[in-house]
């Protein structure tokens, strides 16, 4: 038996509430972008270390690992602590920095995306040591950086360099306090043509690589409308349809008086079940717009160092994955939440990518997603993220651990 005092749990976390809320304040009003995340990753140190953490390391990429435990089963718990930017500023009516505070809501760029999480989890740990719900397990808390430049980085750096590799990992991405199995991956491509230049009183001694980009956009978008049966797409029933949108484009030309020798284009490509990077790159260079032109395809590369200085390239391909929904992680999250708060869940998925395609995606470590604050609240002006889903999500982080040993004693 998991021996859980849900009312206990839920009745500690209610009582972290103001702590939670302070800490979430304190992170949003520290700026951190991608790459710029160092005094926010300090910040946590200090409160991890606050509350008892048994270890706090940061590891030579800038990523804040926090240890709960000796056991041997080793549970991983994930926040990305970098933020975007805040976009256009007359699109706030607050500051995105000092933020706001009321009954319900707390204001900031990072509240939903994802710093809420974190607030959750450290105030989490420190439920379980206060209650002594530690167990055959060790959990590890992860700040992780670069996420919103490159989804998985981090934790591929995690896994392949720190060697750390849990058993299971939660994301404490925004999922509405709903409990979420998947999403689909996706790739950052580049499709370029070439041309001649000449001067652009006599256009036809040129060969305008712009016109050629014409017929290359036009097909990516019948492509992204057909439907799977047309030739379109993939579909999967759970995850949805594969989907593909021009993000960028870009010219070369010697003036503005000249044909453009050169023209690129970037897609977002969306992958569901079934669709992957090579299948990917043939669709674009298979079309016939692309053939004609002899384009180049191909994905682009990251290549950004991180604040400590450690750059760590991959390619910009980050993969599909789902967790079934009969798998005792999943399983033991919802035994948490119906415990917790004695209504069932929701499961579903995340529209958007996260450091899932990692952990899942590329190295099948099981991943599963519950966080504090709204999807449709990333990369907004006017973040926000309620107080209530911060003691929501603590008190499950706090009994999910033991839960999950629980299953495994069973089998």
């Amino acid at each position: 038996m998991s021996n859980v005092d849900f009312k206990q749990v839920l009745a500690l976390a209610e009582k972290y509430k103001p702590d939670m809320v302070r800490f979430l304040r304190d992170m949003v009003a520290i700026p951190s972008e991608s790459c710029e995340e160092r005094d926010v990753v300090l910040r946590i140190k200090e409160e991890m270390e606050k509350v008892g953490f048994d270890k706090v390391v940061i590891d030579p990429m800038g990523n804040i690992l926090g240890y709960i435990g000796h056991g041997k089963h080793l549970i991983g718990m994930d926040a990305h602590i970098d933020t975007v930017g805040i976009g256009e500023i007359k699109n706030w009516t607050f500051d995105p920095y000092k933020g706001f505070e009321d009954d319900v809501y707390i204001g900031g760029r990072g509240t939903s995306d994802q710093e809420g999480g974190m607030a959750s989890m450290v105030y989490a740990a420190k439920i379980i040591k206060e209650l002594h719900l530690e167990d055959d397990y060790t959990l590890v808390i992860t700040g992780t950086v670069q996420e919103e430049d490159c989804d998985g980085l981090c934790w591929k750096y995690i896994i392949c360099e720190d060697k750390v590799r849990p058993e299971f990992v939660v994301s404490t991405e925004p999922t509405s306090c709903q409990i979420y199995r998947g999403h689909r991956g996706r790739m950052e491509i580049c499709v370029n043509v070439r041309g001649i230049s000449c001067h652009g009183s006599a256009p036809e001694r040129g060969d305008n690589a712009i016109y050629k980009m014409a017929p290359i956009i036009e097909q990516i978008k019948e492509l992204n409308e057909k439907k799977p049966e047309e030739g379109g797409l993939a579909y999967d029933p759970f995850l949805g349809k594969g989907t593909v949108t021009i993000s960028q484009i870009f010219h070369k030309s010697p003036s503005r008086c000249a044909v453009a020798d050169g023209c690129w284009i970037s897609l977002d490509r969306r992958l569901t079940v079934g669709e992957n990077d090579v299948t990917s790159i043939n669709e674009i260079k298979n079309l016939p717009a692309c053939k004609a032109a002899n384009a180049e395809v191909f994905m682009y590369q990251y290549e950004r160092p991180s604040y400590t200085g450690l750059n760590y390239p991959i390619e910009c391909y980050f993969p599909t994955w789902v967790i079934p929904e009969d798998s005792d992680y999943v399983q033991a999250m919802k035994e948490g939440y119906e415990g917790l708060f004695e209504k069932a869940p929701v499961i579903d998925k995340w529209t958007f990518s996260t450091n899932g395609v990692a952990i899942m995606g590329r190295y099948g470590i099981p991943c599963l997603g519950f966080g504090p604050g709204d999807e449709k609240e990333a990369h907004a002006p006017n973040e926000k993220t309620r107080k209530q889903d911060l003691v929501i999500c603590a008190a499950l982080y706090a009994v999910l651990p033991k839960l999950y040993l629980a299953r495994l004693a069973k089998k």
